[in-house]
Formats: C-alpha cells, sequence, structure tokens
C-alpha cells in the first residue's frame, strides 16, 4: 500500500506551552509530524505543555531544530507554507500537498519580517472580516489550516481521515 508522506506542523519559537501541547495533539491524530524550532519559551517537560497534549506524547513524531536557519536550510522550498496575518493571500488559495511544511511563527510576533519578504509568494493568511481582532490563536489557526490542507487530499490521505 502506498502512503503518502504526512504534513508537517512548523513552529517558530513558540512561547506558550498550551498551544503547543495542543497543536502536538493535533499532530497525533492526524499523523502530521510536528517540528519544534528554538528557542522555545518553555520547558518540554513544563507540566501545561504535557497537559495540554495529554497522554499522547507516545504518539507524535517531533523533531527540533536549532534555529530557523537550520531548519530552512534541511527544507525542499517548494514545500514550504508560511501563515501570518501580513498578507492578504487566503489559506484557501494554497494548493496542499502531503508532505508539505506549514509554517507558523511565535505567538506575540509571528514570523520574521525577513523570511516573509524572502517568501511573498508562500505566505498566507486566514481572512478576519473583524479589524478588532489582531490575529487567532495559534493552536486553533494550526488545526483550520492542517484539516484545509487534510481535505484538499482527502482522496489521497484517507487514513488520515476515516
Amino acid at each position: 500500500m502506498n502512503i503518502d508522506p504526512p504534513f508537517h506542523i512548523v513552529l517558530v519559537e513558540p512561547e506558550i506551552p498550551p498551544n503547543t501541547g495542543s497543536i502536538a495533539r493535533l499532530c497525533g491524530a492526524t499523523n502530521s509530524v510536528l517540528h519544534l524550532v528554538r528557542p522555545l519559551g518553555f520547558s518540554t517537560d513544563d507540566r501545561y505543555l504535557k497537559r495540554a497534549g495529554l497522554d499522547y506524547w507516545k504518539f507524535v513524531q517531533i523533531h527540533y531544530w536549532d534555529d530557523l536557519q537550520s531548519f530552512l536550510a534541511a527544507q525542499d522550498e517548494t514545500r514550504l507554507n508560511f501563515f501570518t496575518t501580513k498578507t492578504d493571500r487566503s489559506y484557501t488559495t494554497a494548493r496542499f500537498k502531503p508532505g508539505d511544511y506549514l509554517i507558523f511563527g511565535k505567538e506575540t510576533r509571528g514570523l520574521p519580517e525577513d523570511l516573509l519578504q524572502n517568501y511573498p509568494e508562500c505566505c498566507y493568511t486566514l481572512p478576519m472580516p473583524n479589524p478588532n481582532i489582531r490575529s487567532l490563536n495559534l493552536a486553533m489557526t494550526a488545526g483550520i489550516v492542517l484539516y484545509e490542507a487534510l481535505r484538499q487530499n482527502e482522496n489521497r490521505c484517507k487514513q488520515i481521515l476515516l
């Protein structure tokens, strides 16, 4: 049986343990791979991180990267998708394929400006009609984007969506 590669969720310098724990649980549920790019704003032994992921940690494949440059140098640029509030391109215009990397920045500042400038055609946002809301929660955003990627590939990713 030919199984497509999993999707990858990348958190660049995450700061809030419950967000990372929730995203780890999301990755476990969908057989996605979690990548954590240092520095992390918490210890991976943090009790809030563990609580958010509950007892699912053993089912999550996690890769740690020393910094963003190391992560980027090891990837195929055509598989990178960046999510930011600093673009108008909706995530629904992206065409995701299994094996793609869905990359999210830290909760307080997002992804670095120079990164967004270097990859403008790979940047997407989740539209928010209310101008009083700055952004959505990181874990919520990751879930919305990942499930859109899975939806687009539902015939290829049946082992995940059943």
